[in-house]
């Protein structure tokens, strides 16, 4: 990979940092194009700069690093630096793309740079819109209750009204998300989503079978077993998308 790779740094040890700083100098791909101490400078300056990788320290004062995850629209490629062993680290339900234990052992480090390069290839493939949507790489930040997870967007088979929130389906999984429907609608890619009716969206990448419902409705099987039914209005659409 010949592109640059834009970082940040979030960490809240200005010696942790300058260690870092030291171990990226070996990877000319790599540029620094900002490092942070906090999680609020760290919001703000991802917010401006949009990279495409996160070095970011679990234990800062007053927030932590997943706190931060939480208050992003879009998670960029995510590497945990922490001083938690790897015992602790594996209790945390998290995807990041990796972790380095401090001290950061630079054999470690070359190794999770090429998970990046590698993650970086596959999202050449696609492109966000021009509407800024996420796509089926993007990377998304769930927290509910004690449990963290980042999820790819092209991971989750499908999305459920709960009262003022959304429910979210991936693999065993179905945590909330304090986000409405609709707010979550305007951020996914359509190559993949459709709504369903007004209290469900679906990965269409996710459906085992379709079959004809009553009074021009459809039912949807997922892949997890769910059964989805598919609004009248919203059926002729369905079938429209999926050339039926």
């Amino acid at each position: 990979m010949s592109n640059t790779i834009k970082a940040v740094l979030v960490e809240d040890s200005r010696l942790a940092r300058n260690e870092l700083k030291e171990l990226i100098k070996k990877h000319e791909q790599i540029t620094i194009i900002g490092e942070a101490e906090n999680v609020d400078d760290g919001y703000k300056l991802i917010q401006e700069s949009r990279p495409d990788l996160l070095f970011l320290d679990i234990n800062m004062p007053e927030k932590d690093g997943f706190e931060l995850l939480e208050m992003l629209d879009e998670v960029p490629i995510t590497i945990f630096t922490t001083a938690f062993d790897e015992y602790a680290i594996k209790s945390f339900e998290y995807n990041a793309l990796d972790y380095l234990l401090k001290p950061i052992n630079e054999k470690r480090f070359a190794q999770a740079i090429a998970k990046v390069e590698d993650k970086l290839d596959a999202e050449k493939e696609e492109a966000l819109v021009p509407s800024e949507r996420l796509t089926g790489n993007s990377q998304i930040f769930i927290k509910d209750g004690e449990k963290c997870w980042l999820v790819k967007v092209g991971d989750i088979s499908h999305f459920e009204i709960v009262g003022n929130y959304t429910r979210v389906f991936f693999q065993e999984e179905s945590p909330m998300l304090y986000k409405s429907l609709n707010q979550v609608e305007e951020k996914l890619p359509e190559k993949y989503f459709f709504r369903a009716n007004r209290q469900q969206i679906i990965n269409t990448n996710f459906i085992t079978d379709v079959v004809p419902w009553f009074n021009g409705k459809l039912k949807l099987t997922m892949a997890n077993s769910d059964e989805i039914e598919v609004s009248r209005r919203q059926s002729y659409l369905f079938k429209d998308k999926m050339s039926l």
